[in-house]
């Protein structure tokens, strides 16, 4: 078998351009069935160079050195071995904004950012002061990324495990919240007694127990467990959340929560028999019902009274 084309042996013998280099690596992560194989290998290859995409672009006919090519080959074994992109380089970007992941917390999908829009569609005034909380907050993401568009509010991120605590704590101070966000060790909304807040979000496991059986290794084996598991058919966090969220909320207050695929029918009966009025199920990029926004009627004086 011949040499893999970042192993010494290769660099012997020919020495790649760092754009036969890109070839070569995409055409391995191809071999192995992965997805997006040209774009993963640009960024595993630009992260062990040092090199974004102008970077890489401009330095496509350099040859690497031999260290170089010794820090590239670790980065691909593990994206064969599986591991997500975001993984390897213990980032993700949500929302515009650079979030550190590690093995406690779930890797931020672009789909949870339909929960950020479908706040946000309904926010009054993005200016005034509101409490928000994030439950199941695991890296801080849809708190935070409500933080950089609500300057003058401030919020609450709760999770079960404390190694997620630390890690959206140590986000808050990276991204210049850690003034405005502070966060808590606790099982959902009971970790917050007495607290009345005007927006809750939250992206809980939602997984049944036959789609956790089929997931793709880079989910399966990498997110954590807790994140994803929710009972047989799914909806076991929905039953614990929905009485919840109408005592954390205070009257008219908004709750944005995360669904997964054919999930939006039966989340919003379990919230409608709470007292919560159901204000949209807004869709994701690709047209799938993702975010369930309700306001809090209980305790609401009625039109007439």
């Amino acid at each position: 078998m011949p040499p893999s084309p970042t192993s010494p042996a290769a660099e012997a013998a020919a020495p790649p351009s760092i754009a036969a280099l890109l070839d070569a690596v995409a055409q391995r992560f191809r071999q192995a069935g992965i997805e997006a194989a040209a774009a993963d290998a640009r960024h595993l290859v630009g992260a062990a160079l040092s090199l974004d995409r102008a970077g890489l672009l401009s330095a496509r006919n350099r040859q690497p050195s031999a260290a170089e090519l010794a820090a590239i080959e670790p980065l691909v074994l593990r994206r064969l071995d599986r591991e997500p992109v975001s993984r390897i380089l213990g980032r993700r970007e949500f929302w515009s904004l650079d979030f550190h992941i590690d093995g406690s917390v779930l890797d931020p999908r672009p789909d949870t950012e339909t929960v950020v829009q479908g706040v946000l569609d309904h926010v009054v005034d993005r200016h005034a002061r509101y409490t928000v909380l994030d439950l199941g907050t695991g890296s801080g993401c849809l708190l935070l990324a409500l933080l950089s568009e609500l300057p003058a509010s401030e919020g609450i991120g709760v999770d079960i495990r404390h190694d997620a605590a630390v890690c959206a704590r140590h986000n808050a101070r990276r991204l210049g919240f850690a003034d405005r966000a502070r966060f808590i060790v606790g099982n959902w909304g009971s970790a917050v007694l007495g607290e009345n807040v005007h927006i809750m979000v939250t992206n809980p496991p939602y997984v049944s127990g036959h789609e956790l059986r089929t997931l793709m290794p880079e989910v399966a084996q990498h997110d954590p467990r807790v994140a994803l598991d929710g009972g047989e058919d799914g909806l076991d966090a929905y039953r614990a959340l929905a009485p919840q969220i109408v005592r954390v909320l205070r009257p008219g207050g908004l709750a944005a929560v995360e669904v997964g695929r054919g999930q939006a029918s039966a989340v919003v009966d379990l919230l409608a028999k709470c007292g919560l009025a159901i204000a949209e199920v807004k869709a994701d990029l690709a047209g799938v019902g993702r975010c369930v926004v309700a306001q809090n009627r209980v305790g609401m004086r009625s039109e007439t009274g």
